[in-house]
């Protein structure tokens, strides 16, 4: 297996180098372009990204890469390097300064490096499989809270449940004590500190997701897509966290009756 210190002080690396070009473009007017599924993408996505794979490829030759700029290469490699460039690219071209880049290592599938960065605010988490998950070095830890009702839950926007998922949205609604919308990848960072309870959301990508899987393990929190079911590369996109395993199966439960089906 590759020795996850010296991952972690390259991902580190990584991590402020591509800080440095993202705020190096925040709040410069740039040109947005949208792919073909109507998301936008700047410059900045685009040289964060190109420098992360130059910076992997130097690095680890022999692992492959899952981007969401460039796409995918060498997947059948035992080790794959996740990147998502700026996760929140609708609050960087607004001005907003809640976003962040992404990096997780995978082992044959499973995610064992996980990492969120927040150029501007100077806050990164960094979680490694089998160790306490830390906010720039220091411990950090999940609120522990485990009733439903006393919860406070984010979702980066309700607009994006629709169909099945209007219910899904109902369900966490009426269950949880408070709920708070926007911040992207940086809800699972605050879900990791202690700050809030639940995580639901829903059309994600593998780039979205699997780099914050180990951050919410490591600091005592359950995450898992809608029923239950460990996240891969081949997951659906809805997922849960949770401060605690107590409060993950009672929102499991919300879900699966709001959907009407069983948990896995």
């Amino acid at each position: 297996m590759t020795d996850l210190d010296h991952a972690l002080s390259f991902a580190n690396r990584a991590a402020d180098e591509a800080g440095r070009i993202a705020v190096r473009y925040f709040r410069q007017g740039l040109a947005v372009e949208h792919k073909g599924d109507e998301s936008p993408v700047t410059i900045a996505d685009r040289s964060i990204e190109a420098c992360l794979r130059a910076r992997i490829a130097e690095a680890f030759p022999d692992h492959g890469i899952f981007g969401e700029e460039e796409g995918a290469e060498n997947l059948d490699r035992r080790h794959i390097w996740v990147v998502d460039p700026i996760d929140g690219t609708k609050s960087f071209i607004t001005g907003h300064p809640l976003f962040g880049g992404l990096l997780a290592l995978l082992d044959s599938g499973e995610p064992c490096l996980g990492q969120i960065d927040m150029p501007v605010t100077g806050e990164r988490w960094c979680g490694i499989a089998g160790r306490p998950s830390t906010l720039n070095g220091r411990p950090c830890r999940t609120s522990g809270r485990t009733e439903l009702a006393d919860a406070t839950a984010y979702t980066t926007d309700p607009l994006l449940f629709t169909g099945a998922g209007a219910a899904a949205f109902q369900a966490l609604r009426e269950a949880v004590g408070l709920i708070r919308f926007g911040g992207d990848c940086y809800n699972y960072a605050l879900l990791a500190s202690g700050h809030c309870d639940l995580v639901l959301e829903t059309g994600l990508q593998p780039y979205d997701y699997l780099p914050v899987v180990q951050v919410i393990r490591g600091a005592g929190g359950v995450i898992t897509d809608w029923q239950g079911r460990a996240l891969t590369l081949q997951s659906s996109g809805e997922v849960l966290a949770a401060a605690t395993p107590e409060l993950h199966r009672a929102m499991l439960a919300r879900l699966a009756q709001a959907q009407g089906h069983q948990v896995a």
